[in-house]
């Protein structure tokens, strides 16, 4: 295809404010779908923990044609803990759509992401989403997002920003304000106006960046980047330069480019296209593929470092092997090492022992959903609690710290403040959003914010909002205390009882109803006090010839707290684990 009708964008903005969404209206009103056909909302995600969770995880290419010209589009997600997805993209595009929320304005995650893109030189389109929010107050915003083009530092060229306005979840868009738009054309005109078209020379000697590792159960894994010299070519012999500048040989199986949802197969494609490349085997994110007589690597953008640690192990529990397909070392060696290759803000690292490696990531919910997707493609494991990654600067102990800001009613203001004091935190802002509403700005360590959220959302009753995005790195700050209670531990292994856990329950708050198989060591609740205790949650009532007609009916057993996977990683300590199984989550001490 022509060059010059080609345009390459990355839809980038902090946590729902709307990029999913609007990429939907871009596609539904590019004509890729027939006029009866039933399209379920948020397309591009796929995977069930993003359609679960309301949140893009992975980024995601996708193309439409609008009068002659072809639009690539990549779908990054807005939270900072896959901020890794986001830094790699702005290697494959020309331009970005800056979403920013007609009320809320730019947030933390916004900041980031607007560095990432300016820092390439990206050429910006700043769109206003949620238009119709009662509360909108576009004009504001507008001046919002100058101040921080200003502030990082954007050239005079990225300043002259055009500014569109939408109402995404509507599908239309408007250059002015005051008058509601009737379709998303605006924005297509823009794109097309203020994008310029991909650089790069069709006869030059090849180049192609890969920016994502996708995976096909037919043909394996699938290298997508950029073409930024040359033309690639199916069955073409060519070469891979790693990140490391060593380089090895393969042939392309089978080259397609995005149309659509669908992926399209080509004969060849040249400089300005973005491409998907199959048959080569072992190739990962920020290789270069290039031409083996004439090897030219590509510079990559610096990405930035994982700030958070854990240990994933083999599960030594005595449940160990009962509801996982993967349980052995080496299934778990392969997954980790596989994912790192394709997430590049993931590292796995070896240790002492081969049953355990430390897999850092960019934050707690990072590594979560690698916990979550592992343990629904049937592997069973045990992870430690989460760590933040300390470093030795200029011979000075320092640690990451993260800009949280937090949205609350006035009433809670305080509560929210007396919580974030013992955690080492310092308040930078504090601003009255209207309508009762207060946003408050800290920065916090890292190791401050594990189990954070669910105090949080206890103390402002749930109507609270909190985003935090790493900000630096500082000299260590001391001691956090973040979790004042102990645990409550399972006595003996058997199965609980309604008996056993009447009595527990006036110790602290139980994890577990009754019918429940426990064992030795097994957390099954939170002691009310500091300090762990071990209670027998499997004691019977012993019989006796003596009976009262109402002595069992008087068993009266508060409803147990049900834990996630995120609120489990929270609340574990350091000398404690958490199992994960298919089925299972099971919090243990590591020494009973």
């Amino acid at each position: 295809m022509d060059r010059q009708k080609i345009r390459n964008l990355a839809i980038i903005a902090h946590v729902d404010h709307g990029k999913t969404t609007l990429v939907d209206g871009m596609l539904k009103q590019s004509g890729i779908f027939h006029e009866k056909q039933v399209v379920q909302e948020r397309i591009l995600d796929r995977n069930d923990l993003e359609r679960e969770r309301g949140i893009t995880i992975m980024a995601k290419n996708t193309a439409v044609f609008y009068r002659g010209y072809k639009l690539n589009i990549v779908d990054t997600p807005g939270h900072a803990d896959f901020g890794g997805e986001v830094e790699r993209i702005v290697q494959m595009v020309d331009g970005a759509l800056l979403l920013v929320d007609a009320f809320e304005g730019p947030m933390p995650q916004t900041r980031f992401v607007l560095k990432k893109a300016l820092g390439v030189g990206l050429q910006p389109i700043v769109v206003i989403n949620k238009m119709d929010r009662p509360n909108a107050r576009p004009a504001e915003v507008v001046d919002e997002v100058l101040d921080l083009f200003i502030d990082l530092g954007a050239t005079e060229e990225q300043l002259d920003f055009p500014v569109v306005y939408t109402v995404a979840r509507q599908g239309t868009a408007t250059l002015d304000p005051g008058r509601p738009g009737e379709d998303l054309q605006p924005l297509f005109d823009t794109i097309i106006q203020h994008i310029p078209a991909p650089s790069g020379d069709p006869a030059a000697a090849l180049q192609v960046g890969v920016s994502i590792i996708d995976y096909d159960p037919y043909v394996g894994r699938q290298a997508i980047g950029r073409v930024h010299n040359g033309t690639i070519r199916a069955k073409q012999d060519v070469a891979i330069i790693r990140a490391d500048g060593s380089m090895i040989k393969g042939q392309v199986a089978a080259l397609h480019v995005f149309n659509g949802l669908k992926k399209v197969a080509v004969e060849e494609a040249s400089a300005g296209e973005i491409v998907v490349v199959s048959g080569l085997e072992d190739i990962n994110v920020a290789n270069t593929i290039t031409s083996p007589e004439d090897p030219r690597p590509l510079d990559f953008v610096q990405i930035d470092e994982p700030t958070v640690a854990m240990t994933f192990m083999v599960n030594k529990s005595p449940f160990a092997g009962r509801e996982g397909e993967y349980v052995t070392s080496r299934k778990l060696r392969e997954r980790l090492f596989r994912e790192a290759g394709s997430d590049v803000s993931l590292k796995v690292e070896e240790t002492d022992s081969p049953e355990a490696l430390i897999v850092s990531g960019r934050g707690e919910l990072h590594l979560a959903i690698l916990i979550e997707t592992m343990r629904r493609e049937g592997y069973e494991f045990e992870v430690s609690r989460p760590r933040a990654i300390i470093k030795e600067i200029d011979g000075v102990k320092c640690e990451p710290i993260e800009e949280l800001v937090v949205e609350v009613p006035e009433t809670y203001v305080g509560a929210v403040i007396e919580c974030l004091g013992p955690r080492k935190s310092e308040m930078v802002n504090m601003e009255n959003k209207g309508d009762g509403q207060v946003r408050l700005t800290f920065y916090i360590p890292t190791r401050g914010l594990f189990g954070f959220r669910s105090e949080f959302l206890t103390v402002t009753r749930g109507l609270g909002i909190m985003y935090h995005a790493f900000h630096h790195y500082a000299p260590y700050t001391g001691e956090i205390v973040t979790r004042t209670r102990g645990s409550l531990v399972a006595f003996e292994t058997g199965e609980t009882t309604s008996f056993g856990l009447e009595n527990a329950q006036e110790r602290g708050e139980l994890f577990v109803g009754p019918g429940v198989p426990v064992y030795r060591g097994m957390i099954v609740g939170e002691h009310s006090r500091p300090g762990d205790l071990m209670i027998n949650v499997c004691k019977k009532k012993q019989l006796t010839n003596i009976r009262s007609s109402t002595a069992d009916i008087a068993v009266k057993l508060v409803p147990p707290r049900e834990m996630s996977l995120e609120q489990c990683l929270e609340f574990i300590a350091a000398d404690e684990l958490l199992e994960v199984t298919p089925k299972s989550l099971r919090m243990r001490k590591q020494q009973v």
